[in-house]
C-alpha cells in the first residue's frame, strides 16, 4: 500500500500548479470546482498549505452573488471547449473580475471538505484558523443556492445544466435532452483528440448542452430568467446531497468557531426543510431509492444510479429507509462479477460500461459513497467500495474512471493520473 500511497502523492504533486491544482495533463488544463474540493482533502494529508491553497485560490473566485463557478481559467489555452471566451461569464453584473471562470457551477463540496481537512489536521488550532477566514465564504455560496436556486422555497435547489449535475452525460438526461429542440453548432471539441471519441458524450449531445448555455448567456446568466425559461431544470438527489452535508458541516464548524448564533440558526432551518422535502419528494418506493426530479416538466426521473445512494453521506434516510436503500445497491449494482459502484444501473438497456457517466465506476462517488455507509454502521459493504476502489486503481493505474465489469482487463478510461483519483485513494488508505 506504501507504494500506492507514494504514487498517489506523486500524481498530486505533479497536478499542481501556482496556488491551485489541474484534474490531469491535457485533458482538464484549469482548475474545477467540486475536484479542488476532493484534491484539497488528500493534500491535507502531506501538504495541508496546498489543501488551504487550493480551496482559497477557488473562493478568490467567487462572485459577488455567492456563486462559485464549476471551472476557474487561471490560464490562456486553447487546449480545452468551450473555454472563457464561449462562456462570457462578464455577462452577469456579479461575475468575478478578477478571473475568468464558467458560467455553471458543481455539486457544493467545500462545507464537508473544510470539516475533512480539520479532521485529518496535525494542527487543529492552525487549521481551525484557517476555516474561520473562508467559512463566511462557503456559507455565502449556500445562501445563494438557497435564495436563487429554489424557485418553490421547498429546500430542494435546482440545477439548470447536465454539467452542474458533476454526471454530465448520465442517461438521466437523456428525455430532457433529447426532447429539446437545439441548433446544430459548428465548434471544435478538444476532449477527443486526447480521449477515445466513444468513451465520451457525442456531437449531437454537445449540441444541447450548448443550446442550454446559449439560453443563459442571451439573459445575461440571470437566476430568475433561467428558472423561468431554462429546459434543464432539475433537483438532483447528489447535489442537494452535497448540499446538505456541507451544511451539517458548517453547523459543527461555526459551533467549533464560536459567535455565529444567525447563520448556524439560517442553516438549521435549510437543512430541516431540505432533509424533509428529500425524503418525501425524492424517494421513489417502487425503485426502493432516491431519484432525480424534472422540475421543469414536474415529473420524476425514474432510473438509478450511483448518486441515488450519495443521500447516505448526507445522513438524510432514516434508519429503515437506508435498509432499503442498500437492499436496492447490492441487488441492482453488487453482482459479484461488478465492482461497486457503476455510475448508472447495470440492468438498465441504457447502461454503457465504458462511457462516462452512463456506467463506470468513479472514485469519487465511491469515496462518498464508502462513507455513507459507514455512518449507517454497513461494515462489509464499505469494506467492499474500499477494496474495489484499492483494487481497480491497482490494476489499471489511477484513472478517470473505470469499467465496472471484473472481466475486462485495461478497464481504466478517460484522463491518466487523476488528481481525484489519487486524492481520495489516499484519504481511502489513511483511514485503516
Amino acid at each position: 500500500m506504501n507504494e500506492l500511497k507514494n504514487k498517489a502523492i506523486e500524481i498530486l504533486n505533479a497536478n499542481w500548479r501556482d496556488g491551485f491544482s489541474i484534474p490531469c495533463e491535457k485533458l482538464y488544463p484549469f482548475q474545477w470546482n467540486w475536484d479542488s474540493g476532493f484534491i484539497a482533502i488528500g493534500f491535507a494529508h502531506f501538504d495541508m498549505p496546498k489543501a488551504e491553497e487550493e480551496i482559497s485560490t477557488l473562493l478568490d473566485a467567487q462572485w459577488g452573488n455567492g456563486f462559485i463557478p464549476h471551472i476557474v481559467f487561471h490560464t490562456e489555452t486553447d487546449t480545452y471547449f468551450p473555454g472563457p471566451d464561449y462562456f462570457c461569464s462578464e455577462l452577469h453584473p456579479d461575475a468575478s473580475k478578477k478571473y475568468k471562470t464558467s458560467g455553471i457551477t458543481q455539486p457544493p463540496v467545500l462545507g464537508f471538505v473544510l470539516a475533512e481537512i480539520l479532521r485529518i489536521s496535525t494542527d487543529k488550532k492552525a487549521t481551525l484558523k484557517f476555516i474561520e477566514g473562508v467559512i463566511d465564504k462557503v456559507y455565502d455560496n449556500h445562501t445563494y443556492f438557497y435564495t436563487k436556486r429554489d424557485p418553490q422555497n421547498e429546500g430542494l435547489v435546482y440545477i439548470y445544466h447536465n454539467w452542474e449535475s458533476g454526471t454530465d452525460n448520465s442517461p438521466m438526461w437523456d428525455d430532457i435532452i433529447h426532447n429539446m429542440d437545439s441548433p446544430d453548432y459548428e465548434f471544435e471539441r478538444r476532449d477527443t483528440t486526447h480521449v477515445d471519441a466513444s468513451q465520451r458524450p457525442s456531437k449531437r449531445e454537445y449540441d444541447h448542452y450548448l443550446h442550454i448555455l446559449e439560453i443563459a448567456k442571451e439573459h445575461n446568466y440571470s437566476d430568475e430568467k433561467i428558472a423561468e425559461l431554462s429546459p434543464f431544470l432539475v433537483q438532483d438527489p447528489l447535489f442537494n446531497s452535497m448540499l446538505i452535508k456541507s451544511n451539517e458541516s458548517l453547523i459543527e464548524l461555526y459551533t467549533l468557531i464560536g459567535g455565529s448564533q444567525n447563520k448556524i440558526k439560517q442553516l438549521e432551518t435549510w437543512q430541516e426543510k431540505a432533509i424533509k422535502s428529500f425524503n418525501n419528494k425524492l424517494f421513489d418506493e417502487e425503485l426502493g431509492a432516491y431519484i432525480h426530479y424534472d422540475l421543469r416538466n414536474e415529473r420524476k426521473i425514474k432510473h438509478i444510479s450511483s448518486s441515488s445512494f450519495t443521500p447516505l453521506f448526507a445522513n438524510i434516510p432514516g434508519k429503515e429507509r437506508a435498509e432499503k436503500l442498500v437492499q436496492t445497491l447490492m441487488s441492482r449494482f453488487g453482482n459479484e462479477n461488478q465492482y461497486l459502484c457503476a455510475s448508472f444501473d447495470p440492468e438498465s438497456e441504457l447502461y454503457k460500461p465504458k462511457k462516462y457517466w452512463r456506467g463506470p465506476v468513479w472514485i469519487n462517488l465511491n469515496w462518498i459513497l464508502y462513507n455513507g455507509l459507514v455512518q449507517y454502521g454497513f461494515e462489509d459493504i464499505s469494506k467492499r467500495v474500499k477494496d474495489d476502489t484499492v483494487e481497480l486503481i491497482e490494476e489499471n493505474g489511477f484513472y478517470e474512471y473505470f469499467d465496472a465489469r471484473k472481466e475486462v482487463s485495461k478497464g481504466g478510461y478517460g484522463g491518466i493520473n487523476f488528481s481525484w483519483t489519487a486524492s481520495l485513494l489516499l484519504d481511502l488508505l489513511n483511514k485503516e
